[in-house]
Formats: structure tokens, C-alpha cells, sequence
């Protein structure tokens, strides 16, 4: 019997939404995709939007705030890709992901060639 990849479903979630464009001369979106998994078993996904002032955001601020939108915090797994590869959130978005919930720290994170926990990517937090 075939093993299922506890990330398949969330990576398929991620390339569903991941359409480079661009929307101004000087502003894009959706290079990167994000979906991550909540403790109620529901998926969220978002896409970067970035623009040269510095105010646009990752896909995985996108793929919080539909969560948070829904009324939910707590998130078990989480990936982030592009059309290549599989990425790791930033320093910004692990800081948020564990300031949003900080049962987070439990979040499974999918990375280009492992697995690890909030945790062990935000060693030494804000708090």
C-alpha cells in the first residue's frame, strides 16, 4: 500500500493558486503560494503580492489572514512554494505565526529537503 505524503494535500492547495503576474509596471503577485492546515482540518491559501515600497506581503501572511478571517489560529502544517521549489517562510512569518497562536510552535513546516516544527526554526523568539 502506497504511503500518502501528509503535505500532498496542501502542496496541490498551494499550486492551485500559484499564477505569477504582474499587476502594475512595478507591482506582482503570486510567484509564491502558501496553504496551510488548521487544527479544525480546514485549508487556506494566499499568494505574495509585492511592490518596491516595501508594503506588500508573503503568502503566508495571505494564507493567515483567510484564517483568522475565518476565525481560526492554530495551524499544524504549513507549505510554501514556487514554480520551482519549495520555500521556507521568513523570519517575519515565523514571528507571526507564532504570535498569532503560540501553540504554533507545534506547526509542522514543510522545507526543501525536511520537515521541522516552528520551533525549531524560531529558536530564539519575541516574546
Amino acid at each position: 500500500m502506497e504511503r500518502c505524503n501528509p503535505f500532498d494535500e496542501l502542496i496541490q492547495a498551494a499550486r492551485a493558486v500559484l499564477h505569477p503576474r504582474d499587476l502594475t509596471p512595478s507591482a506582482s503577485a503570486g510567484s509564491v503560494a502558501a496553504a496551510l492546515l488548521t487544527a479544525e482540518g480546514h485549508i487556506y491559501r494566499g499568494v505574495c503580492i509585492d511592490v518596491p515600497c516595501s508594503m506588500g506581503f508573503c503568502a503566508e501572511h495571505a494564507a493567515i489572514a483567510a484564517m483568522i478571517t475565518a476565525g481560526e489560529s492554530r495551524v499544524v502544517r504549513l507549505v510554501a512554494l514556487t514554480e520551482t521549489r519549495v520555500v521556507p517562510p521568513c523570519g517575519r512569518c515565523r514571528e507571526f505565526l507564532y504570535q498569532i497562536n503560540p501553540r504554533n510552535l507545534d506547526c509542522e513546516i514543510l522545507l526543501p529537503d525536511r520537515t521541522a516544527t516552528l520551533d525549531e526554526l524560531l529558536p530564539d523568539r519575541w516574546e
